[in-house]
Formats: structure tokens, C-alpha cells, sequence
């Protein structure tokens, strides 16, 4: 029997024979350093635990309206007002299962077969399926590392069509931990104003910024750029909560009733129990974010210096999110034991086997000139994984 053309079409991860190996690895009892983390390796603060404890102990365990709670439909606006002096009203924001929910739903609701969703590579591995599952066709702009990973608006303007539904703009990036000026948010907004498509703005690690650097969204920009973004975002990064589940979409009213609807019948409500808490997340003290902040912060010095003091490699310095993206292109060629390293992924492979060091291979975000390291980690398992890498590279011929 013929199964779903449209589920065939998904591409499996890159990362999971990575994954599978050093996980496989561990259970031996092998030390093994992974830089693949894609979440804080801090606990989700205690009062946001207590909040969850108590709704618990009021039994709020019911169903919930299936686009979430109106008390954090509210604190949402709340925090999008003081944060980024976005006005909002709660009729303009969905409520999901985390932010990837929120994404799949925004596809679902603007993409019809045969339109093209332009997106910026490096990008995060999953934007591509989520478009592809929605019927749509991904199309690709490159962001080169000498421009910071910043795309130029001559190459978004000539990946543009008659096609041209949406762009994903993710600022902060994964993987490469890049801000985008406001200038090259101005020159992306001002071209899907004259093509007339959307913009998918995931901004999920805006929280996550660093040298003086304060988030801007693209929504900000103007009335036009407000009226055709969707924004996204969700509190599994900045406060700790990625098990949580609890991500949000905020646009216009009617993009929102819309994914409101298919929500109701794919997945009904998000957990009643972590919207409660979420409430307290985004309305409660918020020191616990600077404090990971800054820790960041300094894993990300320690990262970078570590990794350009290597003969061979290189990065850039990020400027936001937890990610390093190594440049591996000068090793491409190279042998261990006289078999060729062609690419990220026989890098990632031969590196977990013979160092016992977990990276991401950049295919995965459509840059095999690249590796993906994660600072979610400690500075002692930076520094010990690190040093595996450049013990690594001295042994390629």
C-alpha cells in the first residue's frame, strides 16, 4: 500500500548516527564530551517549579482553551511590551506544544502546495521539513562567515519569486550564534514588503545576547513589517523550560485564529500545568536569566579563544544563542590513517570515535564546511573537549 508522499519526503536528521554513537558510548562508561546540546545545561529556576507545583495542588490538570490560557495570552503581551515595546493584544497569540509547535503550525497556516519559503543557511535543521511538511518548497540564501553569517539583500532579492510565500529570519541564530544588524533586518523587511510575502521571525534566543548587544525584532521596524511578521518564540531558552513544552505565535488576529483552529484539532491545548507555570516565568523575578547570561557569556570567551588558538580551524565570535560555529573547510582533504576526511559528518565521525568528542556536523545546516559546538556545557567539558579537537587535528595527515 502507498504510504504518505508527503511524510516520505522528510529528511531524517543528520545528527542521529552522531547522536546514537556517543550515546551508545556513554552507556559503555567512555568519556564522552558532547557539544551537541541545544538547551541550558541550568535547572529551570524554583520559583517557576513551585508555581507548577501549585497549580498542581489547585488541580489546574484540565483542559485549557486550545490556544492557551488568556493569563498567559496577557503575560505574553505583558512581556512583549516591556521587553520589546511590541504592542499586542491576546487574540494575537497562540499558545503551543514549544516553539518548534508554534513553527509548524505558522507553516500550516500560510503555505500552500507549491510555495517557496526562503531560508537563510547556516539555518536550524528542522526549517526545512516543517516547510516541506506544509506543502512548501525550501529555498536556500547563503550567508557567508566573512559577512558574520549576515545574508546580503542582492542574494535574498534574486532567491525571490513569484512563489516567494514567507522568509525565516532566526535572530539570534542556530547554529551560528549571529545577531542580525538593523540594517540588514531593514533591507529583509523592505524586500518582502515589495514582493509581499511574510516573515516567519523565530527569535527564540533573543534573550541570549551578549557584548552590550539588545535584541531587536523585525517587527519593530515598521507598521508593514508588524502587519507580516509571525513572530515566535517560547521559554524553553531563556528560562531553563525546555521539557515544558511552551511556545507562542504572535501575529495578526486572523493568522492566529487560524493556527488557533488547527491546533484545536491536531493537538488541542498545551499542558495546563506548565502555562501556569509559564505565567510565573515571564511575570516572576527575573534574575536567574542574567545570571545564565553571564555564564554564557563566559563559556562563549573561553570557547572561542580555545578553538582559533587551533592550527587548522577557526571561528567566528557569536554574538547571541549558545553556539560556535567551527570552520573545519582547511581539514577537508586531509586523511586519519589514510582515510579522507570529506566532509562535517566524517569529521564528526572519525572525531567521536578516536577523541570521544560529540559535534554537530554542519551538513545538518546546510554548511559542510562547518562543525556546530554547543557552550551549553561546562567550562571544564569546554576545555577537555577542546583539547580532544586539537589533539584530533594533529593527527590528520
Amino acid at each position: 500500500m502507498q504510504l504518505s508522499e508527503k511524510a516520505l519526503a522528510i529528511s531524517p536528521s543528520l545528527t542521529l548516527k552522531i547522536t546514537a554513537m556517543a550515546k551508545e558510548m556513554k552507556a559503555r562508561g567512555l568519556d564522552v564530551v558532547g557539544f551537541g546540546a541545544g538547551e541550558p545545561d541550568f535547572d529551570t529556576p524554583q520559583h517557576i517549579k513551585d508555581a507548577a507545583v501549585e497549580a498542581i495542588r489547585i488541580g489546574m490538570t484540565k483542559y485549557t482553551p486550545a490556544s492557551g490560557t488568556l493569563e498567559l495570552k496577557k503575560a505574553v503581551c505583558t512581556n512583549l511590551k516591556k521587553n520589546h515595546g511590541l504592542s499586542y493584544e491576546p487574540n494575537q497569540i497562540v499558545i503551543s506544544n514549544g516553539a518548534k509547535h508554534s513553527l509548524f503550525n505558522t507553516f500550516q497556516a500560510i503555505v500552500n502546495p507549491g510555495d517557496e519559503v526562503l531560508i537563510i543557511a547556516p539555518y536550524w535543521l528542522t526549517y526545512p521539513e516543517l516547510v516541506k511538511m506544509a506543502g512548501g518548497i525550501p529555498v536556500y540564501v547563503e550567508a557567508k562567515e566573512s559577512n558574520n553569517f549576515e545574508p546580503l539583500a542582492a542574494d535574498i532579492e534574486a532567491a525571490v519569486t513569484d512563489k516567494t510565500k514567507a522568509i525565516i529570519v532566526n535572530n539570534p541564530s542556530n547554529p551560528c550564534g549571529c545577531i542580525y544588524s538593523q540594517e540588514t533586518l531593514e533591507d529583509i523587511a523592505g524586500i518582502a514588503k515589495k514582493h509581499d510575502f511574510f516573515i516567519v521571525s523565530d527569535e527564540i534566543y533573543g534573550e541570549l545576547v551578549y557584548d552590550g548587544n539588545k535584541h531587536l525584532s523585525i517587527a519593530n521596524l515598521s507598521d508593514d513589517a508588524y502587519a507580516r511578521t509571525i513572530l515566535v518564540n517560547g521559554l524553553s531558552k531563556t528560562y531553563a523550560m525546555t521539557g515544558w513544552r511552551i511556545g507562542y505565535t504572535a501575529s495578526t488576529p486572523e493568522i492566529a485564529k487560524i493556527m488557533g483552529s488547527y491546533q484545536s484539532h491536531a493537538t488541542s491545548n498545551p499542558c495546563s500545568v506548565a502555562q501556569f507555570a509559564g505565567v510565573e516565568a515571564l511575570t516572576g523575578p527575573q534574575d536567574e536569566i542574567k545570571k545564565m547570561r553571564d555564564e554564557f557569556n563566559e563559556r562563549r570567551k573561553l570557547m572561542v579563544s580555545l578553538v582559533n588558538a587551533i592550527d587548522g580551524i577557526s571561528c567566528v565570535t557569536p554574538m547571541g544563542a549558545f553556539y560556535v560555529m567551527m570552520n573545519i573547510s582547511k581539514l577537508k582533504g586531509r586523511k586519519l590513517e589514510g582515510e579522507e576526511i570529506k566532509g562535517s559528518v566524517d569529521f564528526a565521525e572519525k572525531l567521536l570515535e578516536k577523541k570521544l568528542t560529540a559535534v554537530i556536523p554542519g551538513a545538518a545546516f546546510g554548511a559542510d564546511d562547518f562543525v556546530r559546538l554547543s557552550y551549553a556545557i561546562s567550562r571544564e567539558n569546554i576545555e577537555k573537549g577542546i583539547k580532544r579537537i586539537a589533539e584530533f587535528v594533529e593527527m590528520l595527515d
